[in-house]
């Protein structure tokens, strides 16, 4: 059956349109790359900052937090595509300057990228 259509061929009507706050917004994905930020209108007049690329995470090991660049996605939980296009996301797993670690954050709702060690680079 075709989608859309009743059984005798008749169409089925939407009862309304969709009011703001029922929308979407469309998905954002935090890229590896130079610091980039957005400001964005959000409900009640309020601001967000959205982040749209970034290099550095705050890594924390311990008690210690500790700033670091980061080298390179290796793997993402949701989707093993967006590893190799080195999109950034809660779960994935990152190369940085101080080792592996794994990100416990939402970079593209909290403008920053919050990550904790999984591994220490022997110096």
């Amino acid at each position: 059956m075709n989608r859309g259509r009743k059984v005798t061929g008749g169409k089925y009507h939407k009862q309304k349109k969709k009011r703001l706050y029922e929308k979407k917004n469309p998905e954002r994905h935090v890229i590896l790359g130079e610091i980039k930020l957005k400001n964005m209108k959000v409900r009640g007049g309020n601001k967000k900052q959205i982040l749209l690329r970034t290099n550095i995470a705050n890594i924390s090991s311990g008690k210690e937090v500790r700033k670091a660049e980061i080298k390179n996605v290796l793997e993402t939980p949701q989707n093993r595509f967006f590893a190799r296009q080195n999109i950034l996301m809660k779960g994935a797993i990152i190369e940085t300057s101080l080792g592996k670690a794994k990100i416990t954050n939402r970079p593209s709702q909290e403008s920053c990228v919050n990550a904790v060690l999984i591994e220490e680079k022997n110096k």
